[in-house]
């Protein structure tokens, strides 16, 4: 027999042996779901201390604290306070625009179906209005992982309004030289001066869309009128 031929034998007989010590079991999967529960328990304990202590009465430390792990676990998640709120932030408006699009009154026309999907927001910012006014104020120029996050969901919030436009042109509601996109942008900066007026203390929250928004929502939609 060769020397190659016999090692090979001997790597064959090793691989039989039942003294090897058996392969590791892949842990990707573990992992991967140990990291996502301690960031659920990380914005759980954010979320609960900006509701009961406000934004600015918070630190990290206080929320490595609640929610159980060493400080530096927090910055893994979320670079520093200001990213905590947006990710708070971030699944609830991610779970408000879903909720107002799966119950959309798709026959009704196109200024109905916006004013729908704005109250579904609104109804969220007003449950603790405290911490949405620290969020409104905070999330321009937001920076970190998280403002990201938030920064992609807006973008594919626009798209969505942007197929409600679509819509609407479909029916022969909406001008067919209209671009669906930038309606969405003009439709999205009228919702976020409404938040604004409301964060500036000119009117409460249900003023801000009512009759603030729904007012230059009426007249947007005018100018989209086919």
């Amino acid at each position: 027999m060769s020397k190659v031929s016999q090692m090979a034998a001997r790597r064959r007989k090793g691989a039989a042996s039942p003294d090897a010590p058996p392969a590791p079991a892949p842990e990707r999967g573990g992992r991967a779901q140990q990291k996502l529960d301690t960031r659920r328990r990380i914005r759980d304990a954010a979320w609960a201390l900006f509701t009961e202590l406000g934004y600015d009465g918070t630190t990290t430390k206080a929320v490595a604290e609640r929610a159980e792990v060493a400080a530096g676990t927090v910055f893994v998640h979320a670079r520093d306070k200001a990213d905590l709120l947006m990710m708070v932030m971030h699944d609830r408006l991610a779970a408000a625009v879903d909720a107002a699009f799966e119950t959309l009154p798709r026959r009704e026309p196109l200024l109905p179906q916006l004013l729908h999907v704005f109250q579904q927001l609104f109804a969220m910012y007003g449950e603790q209005p405290v911490v949405s006014q620290a969020f409104v104020k905070a999330f321009p120029g937001a920076s970190g992982p998280n403002g990201e996050r938030l920064n992609a969901l807006t973008f594919a919030f626009l798209h969505r309004i942007a197929g409600l436009v679509r819509d609407a042109q479909a029916r022969g509601e909406v001008g067919c030289d209209i671009d669906p996109l930038a309606a969405a942008h003009n439709v999205f900066a009228l919702y976020f001066a409404a938040l604004l007026s409301w964060l500036s203390g000119f009117v409460t929250l249900g003023a801000a869309l009512d009759p603030v928004l729904k007012n230059a929502l009426a007249l947007q939609y005018r100018g989209l009128r086919a």
